[in-house]
């Protein structure tokens, strides 16, 4: 679980990689994600900022070029060697070898 500062708390069986306690953000964050062996997460930003732990890999952001609406959601590529960011508006972005771009509403 993770809140709008970056504070993640684990339960159960997952495991905490770190948070951002102390980073000053641009924008909130509005999601995490697993990665699919679950040893790391990707943090993300409403303002498409990707922050990453244990094993994520980075592959880049939007964070600095934030998009003229906000970003929603990450979901991993398969093979864990990219990912997709999606806006509200329905724009994807794409980051990563593994991830291909075929368009956005």
């Amino acid at each position: 679980m993770v809140d709008s500062a970056g504070l993640v708390a684990a339960f159960g069986s997952a495991t905490s990689h770190g948070d951002l306690a102390g980073i000053h953000l641009a924008a909130p964050i509005i999601a995490i994600e697993a990665t699919p062996d679950g040893r790391g997460y990707w943090l993300l930003g409403s303002d498409g900022g990707v922050f990453t732990f244990g094993d994520a890999p980075f592959y880049g952001s939007l964070g600095g070029h934030p998009p003229a609406s906000p970003i929603v959601d990450l979901s991993p590529a398969p093979g864990n060697d990219g990912y997709y960011l999606v806006s509200t508006s329905g724009g994807v972005y794409t980051f990563g070898p593994g991830t291909r771009y075929f368009g956005s509403a």
